[in-house]
């Protein structure tokens, strides 16, 4: 419940304190949550907040409650910004539940299968409940194995798309669509393509943001009493338990100059591109450098990972795991945007196949690349387009996709490295990504603007993943 009054918050505290007292007099275990809110790296006032000022936030997730019968934590995290959430929730509503190729319970265990690849237990957890009650045989649930074999099937397109896309070829589709036994049509494959790419994107987003598990999920409550010293449980409820918020607000103010110095470096870069433009040759020197560069930046040490439920055995391989893109030794053709893009052709295949949904994708990444609010932190009236382009690209570069009208040379003077190491493991290793290391990158900003990085990173990372499945699509069928 989003409660807006104050008033009405320090009743509902009291009635709770009572309660609690009167139920556990009797006998009764009290469920109480793990986490302070949503999120284990944003203050849950904040995020409360949002549903204060913005009445068309507030409008979405009473729409959303009413649809779903419930507001996951994610849906109060991209509150943030109500313009997107109302795009990813109408997309993610049509692939689960409208008319298209993939039976229900189908479409809820490929999204299990694709968040089982990193680990993320809190996204497998919300689609095993909804795979049950949408009919699906508790028997799939004990492995892959126990899955149809038109399921276990997709296991290695799921693999390879998750970790290392760009080793997709049409072999691995042909593969798919001409077997001899429980064979995929190409409409079901695309659908598919696209639930695993939209929870493999998710599941990224569910860390970097470290999305806690709602209260009546498992890992959200414990039910050990709070000790006197501790605070009571409705004011954990409200977020009032969180001792971190004094230490952030002391490390912000350590950070002096952080945003002007980015600001400035945007000024310069923009008077150099209009005094003179490199040569297609230094451009792709320059992003061959930066491509180079990229592998050199180091994810999370397995040490920091956040520990998860076992969820592996909705998967084969789980050694299988990401990898840069051109290693030494290795030689994978660099993906040019110029002879396969998401406008020319991957909108029109997706859409010809699965009517309606490339358009719905195509709302959504245009809302995450053009959202802006025209703010820096504290700055306003900044014009954000460089920095954003910047991010995205440096993801699709990650993942070898190259953009001949852009000059990589930007992306060393826009992202330092702590903000590269935490977008590499969001996107590559999304599973490792901790708190310190969100704190860590643009410290002076707020966190509606990280959310942002955050929904930039997990949608570039989709359409890359994209372009590749698509890509391989056009060439069996060419």
């Amino acid at each position: 419940i989003i409660v807006s009054n104050n008033v009405s918050i320090r009743v509902l505290n009291v009635t709770m304190c009572f309660c609690t007292l009167n139920l556990q007099d009797l006998g009764v275990r009290i469920p109480r949550p793990l986490g302070n809110g949503p999120s284990r790296f944003i203050p849950e006032k904040e995020i409360l907040q949002v549903s204060k000022v913005d009445p068309r936030a507030q409008s979405i997730f009473e729409d959303a409650f009413a649809a779903l019968g419930r507001l996951d934590n994610i849906s109060l995290v991209m509150g943030f910004h109500p313009q997107y959430l109302e795009s990813f929730l109408r997309t993610q509503h049509y692939l689960l539940q409208m008319d298209g190729p993939l039976s229900l319970h189908y479409r809820h265990y490929i999204g299990i299968m694709a968040a089982a690849r990193h680990q993320c237990s809190y996204l497998v957890n919300l689609h095993v409940n909804d795979f049950l009650q949408v009919g699906g045989d508790p028997k799939w649930l004990n492995g892959l194995d126990g899955a149809p074999q038109k399921l276990q099937a997709l296991g290695e397109l799921n693999k390879i798309l998750a970790h290392r896309p760009w080793l997709l070829t049409k072999a691995h589709i042909e593969h798919l669509l001409k077997a001899e036994e429980h064979s995929w049509s190409l409409a079901e494959l695309i659908h598919a393509v696209v639930l695993l790419t939209h929870y493999h994107s998710l599941a990224s987003f569910t860390f970097g943001c470290g999305i806690t598990p709602e209260i009546h999920s498992d890992g959200g409550h414990t039910f050990r009493p709070l000790s006197l010293s501790q605070y009571c449980v409705c004011d954990i409820a409200n977020g009032n338990g969180n001792g971190n918020d004094l230490e952030e607000r002391r490390s912000s103010h350590q950070v002096s100059g952080e945003v002007e110095v980015l600001m400035e470096r945007m000024k310069q870069l923009q008077e150099c591109r209009d005094e003179e433009e490199a040569s297609q040759e230094e451009m792709a020197t320059r992003f061959e450098r930066e491509k180079t560069e990229s592998m050199l930046v180091a994810t999370a040490e397995d040490e920091e990972c956040v520990q998860s439920r076992d969820v592996s055995r909705h998967f084969e391989d789980p050694s299988y795991g990401y990898k840069d893109f051109s290693r030494r030794g290795e030689h994978v053709p660099t993906f040019r945007v110029q002879d396969y893009s998401w406008e020319d052709h991957g909108y029109s295949l997706v859409n010809r196949l699965y009517p309606d949904v490339g358009q719905l994708l195509d709302e959504k990444f245009q809302m995450a690349y053009n959202l802006t609010y025209n703010t820096m932190a504290m700055h306003k009236d900044v014009d954000t387009t460089m920095l954003r382009r910047a991010i995205w690209n440096y993801i699709h570069c990650m993942f070898g996709i190259r953009y001949d009208d852009y000059d990589y040379g930007e992306i060393n003077q826009l992202l330092d490295r702590s903000f590269k190491v935490y977008i590499k493991t969001m996107v590559c290793s999304p599973e490792k990504t901790t708190k310190r290391m969100y704190e860590s990158f643009w410290r002076q900003f707020q966190h509606s603007e990280k959310v942002h990085v955050n929904l930039l990173l997990m949608e570039a990372r989709m359409q890359a993943e994209l372009l590749y499945a698509l890509r391989a699509i056009t060439c069996y069928m060419t």
